[in-house]
């Protein structure tokens, strides 16, 4: 919906909508608002609203506080799940200097300047997320515990699958907030669902990414669940992803797409996997940002771990989908969804133009199941393997000047700060594992 100023003004007074939340993303993924009332709408839509920014994850310092956020129009909704009597609504915002500029450690901005490259070489660039997500019982005091509220598999259903009602509200309430939901269903693992939503433009399907998480857990709540996007929260059974699915298109037409080739793939889509390949593991530590995501990516879970391709074969990495014309794209299947999705499309499609316009080849598609593949036949097919651990994963974006450039010298510098001392935190810490294996024994 393409909205002006005059037409949310006028729909706000015709909702009777009393609060409206300025929403943005720190560079952690972490939505943020800010509440204004009504009385405050024309202020906010003059790009006339501060806040603190120092008070960001990442952000800026004390002394250079001061932030605006300028809404983004066509994000206005009206929150379904708010009181009707006095509605709430919200608009993302981007986060801008007081004089003028971006802000350089907006993550939102981050994904615009690398869309504003791939526009000056004619490409619009669309995507399909597939979130995963884990659905919890709540203690007595309503906090999450890991117990899952079933013990269904893949695509079963009640009354063996008993997060189908909740499932249910979340996808009416994505519905009443103009998302199209098309498949919804139970995961592999216990307790673990999918809702799976229409592709759109990257700046749309980043935003709506954030939303629907925040939808899924708002709604969770009401059922008395806890919903989580945490990767890997039970060991010993599969963890949660959030497959990308990815296309360029060019003049109309889908730029991945050449009917005359064997595998009905243009040499853009070649390229474009070429650079995927390249540039994967340098990436890692933005689609897997978290010490848990990389329980997640370990062999013998369905864990996209090894950095190849294939249109049939599901065990590598990257996989097409045998969908062509309009639909061809390419699944990236590493991301998990604790990540940032406004750095992940940054990082993806930054990786993608990168083997566009250096007309990188990726290797040979790889149709055996990589998970069973010897050491020597993998290095033979050229397969690599993703980072083992974060600190690894940290090593290599801290080395990639691709990266750098697309996330922005502001975000990459507090990004790897931030995530250093996750990392420290974690590996200075005494573990329940440790206590179990050592205490006794030594």
């Amino acid at each position: 919906m393409n909205y002006t100023k005059e037409q949310i003004i006028q729909i706000v007074k015709e909702n009777n909508v009393k609060f409206i939340r300025l929403q943005f993303t720190d560079i952690l993924g972490n939505l943020k608002n800010v509440a204004i009332t009504a009385s405050q709408l024309e202020k906010a839509l003059d790009n006339k609203c501060m806040f603190d920014g120092s008070s960001i994850e990442g952000f800026v310092r004390i002394e250079e506080s001061d932030m605006y956020l300028r809404p983004d129009l066509d994000t206005f909704v009206i929150f379904p799940w708010r009181p009707q009597d006095g509605k709430v609504a919200r608009f993302i915002c981007d986060v801008y200097t007081p004089d003028g500029k971006p802000f350089e450690g907006c993550p939102r901005y981050a994904l615009k300047k690398v869309l504003k490259e791939a526009a000056d070489l004619g490409y619009s660039f669309n995507v399909g997320p597939e979130c995963e997500f884990f659905l919890f019982v709540t203690d007595e005091k309503g906090k999450p515990t890991t117990i899952t509220q079933d013990d269904a598999g893949y695509f079963d259903l009640a009354p063996i699958d008993l997060g189908e009602n909740a499932r249910r509200d979340i996808c009416l309430t994505l519905e009443n907030m103009g998302f199209e939901i098309e498949a919804s269903h139970h995961e592999v693992a216990r307790g673990q669902h999918e809702i799976d939503f229409k592709y759109a433009d990257a700046l749309k399907a980043a935003d709506n990414i954030n939303t629907f998480k925040m939808v899924v857990k708002i709604v969770a709540q009401k059922h008395g669940l806890h919903a989580t996007f945490m990767p890997k929260p039970i060991a010993g059974i599969n963890g949660s992803g959030m497959h990308t699915n990815m296309s360029l298109f060019k003049d109309g037409k889908n730029a991945f797409y050449d009917e005359k080739d064997a595998l009905q793939l243009s040499q853009t889509a070649y390229n474009y996997i070429g650079g995927l390949i390249k540039n994967m593991r340098s990436m890692a530590a933005v689609t897997n940002p978290l010490v848990n995501s990389y329980k997640r990516l370990v062999p013998g879970y369905e864990a996209p771990v090894n950095i190849a391709w294939s249109c049939h074969n599901r065990s590598p990495l990257i996989r097409i989908p045998a969908a062509r014309g309009a639909s061809t794209r390419v699944e990236l299947r590493s991301p998990d969804p604790s990540s940032n999705p406004y750095l992940v499309l940054a990082a993806c499609l930054a990786a993608g133009l990168d083997g566009v316009k250096n007309k990188i080849k990726p290797p040979k598609p790889v149709e055996q199941n990589v998970f069973k593949m010897t050491k020597e036949e993998k290095a033979k097919a050229g397969v690599g393997d993703l980072p083992s651990e974060l600190n690894e994963a940290l090593t290599e974006l801290q080395n990639s000047a691709l990266m750098k450039n697309t996330l922005g010298e502001h975000i990459f510098e507090n990004y790897l700060e931030a995530k250093r001392e996750e990392w420290f935190e974690y590996i200075t810490k005494v573990h329940q594992w440790e206590l179990d294996e050592y205490l006794s024994v030594y």
